[in-house]
C-alpha cells in the first residue's frame, strides 16, 4: 500500500452515507396519518446501522431524505446539494416510484453524476444501490435502470417476495426486516468505499429530465450517429490523439475524458429510458432511400468538423443533409482546449460545416437546444446539451412523423339491410334518415 492510500493520510469524508430516493403516498383520507411513516423508519434505522458501521463523527448526517427539509423555499437547491454529495443513492423500488417525476430527476441527477466521474476514471463501480419497498416485477422496470442489480441481501427468505413494507407490516417477519436493513446499511458501506464516488457540481433541479419515461407511452428509440476521421484519415497536420482506429473511438474531450464520446453519449441517452443505437456515419450509405428505410426513430449526428477534410465523406454529410427528416438534430463538439479548433484551418472547417448542413444545423438552432451546434466546448456542456437535443428531436419526430397503420387484408365493406324500410326514395343518406 502506498503512502497516499493510508487512512491517516486522508482528509476526513463527512458527507452522507446515501440519499433515500422514493416515492411519496398520497394520503388516502385526511386523518391516514403520515402515509409515508414507514419509510421514515425504514431511514432511521438505515442511519443507526451506518453511524455503527463507521467512523462518522458525531453531528454527521448518516443520510438524506427529503422529511428532514423544512417545508419551504429551497428545497429544491437542497435535493441538489445532497444528490451532487452523498456517497450512494438508494432508490426504494416500488410501482409508484417508476412514475414519479420528481424520482426519475432524481435517478437521472446521480447516474449523471457517476457517469461524469467514470469518464475521467475516478469512479468505474456502481454507486447505486436499489431497494425493493414492495413486490415488483422486474420484467417491468425501466429500460433505464435494467443494468443495476438488485440483490437478494439475504440468502433466504421473503424479501424479495414481500419488499422491505412488507417485512416491517408483518410482525411475524420482524427478524427478517432486522435482518435484510442490517445488510441493506452493510452494502450502502460497502459500495461507498468500493466506489469512493467523488462530490459533483449541484445541477439544477428544476431543468433536470427524467430517468422513467412518462406513463402510458411506449418504448422510446434513439439513432445516434458519429461523423469523424479516424487515425489513419485524420488530415495530415491535425493532432491526431483525439482520434482511433473506428469512428466510434472519437474521444474531443481527451484531456477530460478517457471514454470515447460514443460510449459517454450511449450511456446518457440510455439514462433517458431510450434505446439507442449507435453507429458510424462512414459505415452506412446516407442516399434518399437509405434515410427513408430508417424513417422508424428520430436521429442525432454528432459530428466533427475536421471530418470535412475528406472530400468524399464532406459530399455524403452534404447528401445527408439535404435528405434529412426534421426528427434529424446534431450537436457540434469543438473542444475549447483544442488548440487546434481556433487556429485558421479549424476555424475554416467550421465554417465549411455551415455551407454543408445547412439544413441540419439551422432546424436544431431554432428548437430548445441551439447551443449544440455552435461548438460544445467542454465535455460538461455536452453532458448537459444532449438531454435537450434528445427530448427536441422526439418531439419534433413525434410531431412530423407520418402514422402508418400496418398491412393488413382489405375486405369489401357490408351493405347493412335497412332496419326501417320506407316507401322514400332512396337519397344516399344513412338507413336512418340522418346524414
Amino acid at each position: 500500500m502506498g503512502a497516499a492510500e493510508h487512512p491517516e493520510d486522508r482528509s476526513p469524508d463527512n458527507r452522507p452515507y446515501f440519499f433515500l430516493s422514493y416515492a411519496h403516498t398520497p394520503a388516502w383520507s385526511p386523518d391516514s396519518g403520515d402515509p409515508d411513516h414507514w419509510v421514515r423508519v425504514l431511514y432511521n434505522d438505515l442511519c443507526s446501522h451506518i453511524m455503527t458501521l463507521t467512523d462518522l463523527p458525531a453531528g454527521s448526517p448518516a443520510g438524506f431524505m427529503d422529511r428532514e427539509m423544512r417545508s419551504g423555499d429551497g428545497w429544491p437547491e437542497k435535493l441538489s446539494e445532497n444528490l451532487a454529495t452523498c456517497r450512494v443513492f438508494v432508490p426504494l423500488y416500488s410501482p409508484r416510484y417508476f412514475s414519479s417525476e420528481m424520482c426519475g430527476r432524481e435517478w437521472y441527477a446521480f447516474h449523471e453524476r457517476m457517469l461524469n466521474a467514470r469518464t475521467s476514471g475516478a469512479a468505474t463501480a456502481s454507486a447505486i444501490v436499489p431497494a425493493l419497498w414492495t413486490r415488483l416485477d422486474m420484467r417491468e422496470l425501466p429500460y433505464s435502470v435494467r443494468h443495476i442489480h438488485v440483490e437478494p441481501l439475504l440468502e433466504r427468505g421473503r424479501y424479495l417476495s414481500n419488499g422491505i413494507y412488507g417485512l416491517i407490516k408483518l410482525s411475524r417477519l420482524r427478524d427478517e426486516y432486522d435482518e435484510t436493513v442490517y445488510g441493506l446499511a452493510e452494502r450502502i458501506v460497502q459500495a461507498a468505499h468500493e466506489t469512493r464516488l467523488p462530490p459533483g457540481r449541484p445541477r439544477d433541479y428544476e431543468s433536470t429530465p427524467s430517468a422513467f419515461k412518462p406513463r402510458g407511452t411506449g418504448p422510446r428509440h434513439i439513432r445516434l450517429t458519429v461523423a469523424a476521421p479516424t487515425v489513419d484519415s485524420v488530415p495530415k497536420h491535425r493532432d491526431a490523439q483525439p482520434y482511433g482506429d473506428d469512428t466510434l473511438d472519437w474521444n474531443p474531450y481527451h484531456t477530460e475524458s478517457t471514454r470515447a464520446l460514443s460510449a459517454h453519449a450511449e450511456e446518457l441517452i440510455r439514462s433517458l429510458d431510450y434505446r439507442v443505437t449507435v453507429v458510424g456515419f462512414d459505415d452506412e450509405d446516407h442516399g434518399e432511400d437509405s434515410q427513408e428505410s430508417r424513417n422508424g426513430q428520430p436521429g442525432i449526428l454528432v459530428v466533427d468538423h475536421w471530418a470535412l477534410a475528406d472530400e468524399e465523406r464532406r459530399s455524403r454529410l452534404k447528401s445527408f443533409d439535404a435528405y434529412s427528416r426534421p426528427w434529424v438534430s446534431a450537436i457540434v463538439p469543438r473542444c475549447r482546449a483544442d488548440l487546434q479548433n481556433h487556429r485558421a484551418e479549424g476555424r475554416r472547417f467550421a465554417e465549411e460545416l455551415e455551407r454543408v448542413m445547412p439544413t441540419i444545423l439551422e432546424r436544431t438552432r431554432r428548437g430548445d437546444a441551439r447551443t449544440a451546434v455552435n461548438g460544445v466546448p467542454t465535455l460538461k456542456s455536452f453532458t448537459r446539451v444532449l438531454p435537450e437535443v434528445v427530448a427536441y428531436t422526439t418531439r419534433q419526430y413525434l410531431k412530423n412523423a407520418e402514422v402508418r397503420l400496418p398491412p393488413g387484408p382489405n375486405f369489401p365493406r357490408p351493405r347493412l339491410a335497412d332496419p326501417y324500410p320506407s316507401s322514400a326514395p332512396d337519397t344516399g343518406n344513412d338507413p336512418g334518415g340522418k346524414a
